[in-house]
């Protein structure tokens, strides 16, 4: 019985492994709005099940998690996109 334990456990560990593989690989044509944003919900989902989890409720943990990580991502781009902004703009401004 302990086998079967075992193997359920090393079957269940690489379906884990194959489903974050192919979550990396779908990522690959995404713009990178879209990846911070999916990035963000999918963390903030993670986070929230896991403290959820330990207060009693994960999927309202996992819900409010996403909203979080979404809402997060969003603003970690909107950071991003305003830092390449000002960078381009003092490139423009030393070929001055």
């Amino acid at each position: 019985m302990g086998t079967d334990t075992n193997l359920s456990r090393t079957v269940a560990r690489l379906i884990r492994i194959a489903a974050v593989a192919l979550t990396l690989a779908a990522c690959s044509d995404m713009s990178q709005t879209q990846q911070r944003t999916l990035s963000g919900t999918a963390g903030g989902a993670a986070g929230g099940a896991v403290i959820g989890a330990i207060a009693g409720n994960a999927g309202m943990g996992a819900a409010i998690g996403a909203g979080v990580g979404l809402a997060g991502g969003m603003l970690y781009d909107y950071h991003k996109k305003t830092e390449e902004r000002a960078y381009q703009r003092g490139v423009q401004e030393g070929q001055r």
